[in-house]
């Protein structure tokens, strides 16, 4: 098994951002030097009054304390980018990290965001799929002619090519049936989603496998999967220090205030994805749930995240030695 770590690039409103730099450095140093296998960046667009650092910037900036390390997107919102851009992109971040790089793309879901890049909602998915199948042409093919529903290219190939042959793979975010079918038929790996409780993963991996099969393709090398994640002294103890600014971060998907509060449902459904989806508690729990997800289900790379706005830095270090001990 692998585990991985996400970066927080996000602060609550009047935070120092340049004071949050050398903390992400040294947590980047400190899980590889550790034996983490992977570094991954997270996007959103508009998201004030939270702050939040743009992938495009900070993932090449910490890719060079990655050494060694495969680095990566969880993730791009596909449908809001120009494919051949973001296809040049991948392909020199690719080169750059050592054939390290991991593009992992998603739909995306706030209105907010596809308004301020005048696409409509309802253009999510042939965009995504559209894109999808153009930038693994630009990877492999000398020239592309292209002329589809959003985007056309006559007789041209890219500036730069990927390391790898084929191309630089794509993992695809979904959590709904259609989009996980779309996961398994043209990703070369379903990335799971961080809110996804284990009941419902369940019956989900098994319409992946199922799809998978239908398609022809076989099962990845890589299964990864996506967790809030924290350890603490005690279960009392880890559930204390993360159950706010957990709930900062939740509320903040809908309106990215920080004044927005949680409706009485809406913490009911909370606390349910505290006990569900997020693997929180001490070093026992932890890791006994690690091996329960990779034995029932199959993943194989463990994506944590066990830093949001409002949690310190030391306790996020901490966290993450006790994860390498974990994996190791």
């Amino acid at each position: 098994m692998k585990v991985g770590l996400m970066v927080n690039t996000q602060a609550h409103p009047g935070v120092d951002m340049r004071a949050q730099v050398p903390e992400m450095i040294e947590q980047v140093r400190v899980a590889r030097d550790l034996g983490f296998s992977s570094l991954w960046f997270p996007q959103h667009y508009l998201t004030a009054p939270t702050q939040m650092l743009q992938l495009s910037a900070v993932l090449p900036f910490l890719m060079a304390e990655a050494k060694g390390m495969t680095v990566g997107s969880d993730i791009i919102i596909l449908p809001l980018q120009n494919p051949v851009a973001l296809a040049e992109e991948a392909a020199t971040l690719d080169v750059l990290s050592g054939g390290n790089y991991v593009l992992g793309v998603g739909l995306g879901y706030r209105e907010q965001e596809y308004e301020a890049f005048g696409i409509p909602l309802s253009e999510r998915a042939p965009r995504f799929s559209e894109s999808v199948g153009l930038m693994r042409r630009l990877w492999t093919e000398e020239r592309v002619t292209h002329h589809g529903r959003f985007h056309r290219i006559t007789e041209a190939g890219l500036s730069i090519r990927p390391s790898r042959p084929g191309g630089v793979p794509i993992w695809v975010a979904a959590q709904v049936n259609a989009a996980i079918k779309r996961a398994a038929a043209i990703g070369d790996a379903w990335l799971i989603v961080p809110g996804m409780d284990y009941d419902t993963l369940i019956p989900s991996m098994q319409l992946y496998r199922d799809t998978l099969r239908e398609v022809g393709k076989e099962w990845p090398t890589e299964i990864p999967i996506s967790r809030e994640c924290y350890i603490g002294t005690t279960m009392a103890s880890a559930v204390d220090d993360c159950r706010e600014v957990l709930r900062y971060k939740y509320a903040s998907y809908d309106t990215w205030g920080l004044q927005n509060k949680l409706s009485e449902a809406e913490s009911a459904k909370f606390d349910k994805m505290m006990r569900e989806s997020f693997i929180i508690g001490d070093k026992a729990f932890v890791k006994d749930e690690i091996a329960r997800y990779s034995e029932t289900l199959g993943v194989n790379h463990f994506i944590m995240r066990v830093q949001w706005p409002g949690l310190s830095h030391e306790k996020a270090l901490q966290c993450i030695r006790s994860l390498a001990e974990i994996f190791a």
